[in-house]
């Protein structure tokens, strides 16, 4: 199982953007689907992003397409999520997780999809 640490959260005006990487230990990483999901305050955590193994696949929550993008870099065994336009209503606690089960289906997920995940880093878009 890889183990995964976020980094790249912080405070930022709205409009603004912000990139979040999720470095993965392990050289298993390529065999990972991956993905991002966020936990507002008080709300369940949600799906925001998933890409494929291979990085040929992506997939978005409607309320983030066209603003946020999800890339990876195998050789770097990190993945990452670029935020643009971001809104008061999207701070919060942004997660990194990984499925090995081999299988991307695309479309949304749920936590369930996932096995492995970091600790999340902190997004507060101020109004």
């Amino acid at each position: 199982q890889v183990q995964l640490v976020e980094s790249g959260g912080g405070l930022v005006q709205a409009g603004g953007s912000l990139r979040l990487s999720c470095a993965a230990s392990g050289r298993t990483f390529s065999v990972y689907n991956m993905g991002w999901f966020r936990q507002a305050p008080g709300k369940a955590r949600e799906f925001v992003a998933a890409i494929s193994r291979s990085g040929t696949g992506t997939s978005y929550a409607d309320s983030v397409k066209g603003r946020f993008t999800i890339s990876r870099d195998n050789a770097k065994t990190t993945v990452y999520l670029q935020m643009n336009s971001l809104k008061p209503e999207e701070t919060a606690v942004y997660f990194c997780a990984g499925d090995r089960s081999g299988v991307y289906k695309g479309g949304s997920y749920t936590l369930r999809d996932f096995s492995a995940w970091g600790q999340g880093t902190q997004v507060t878009v101020s109004s």
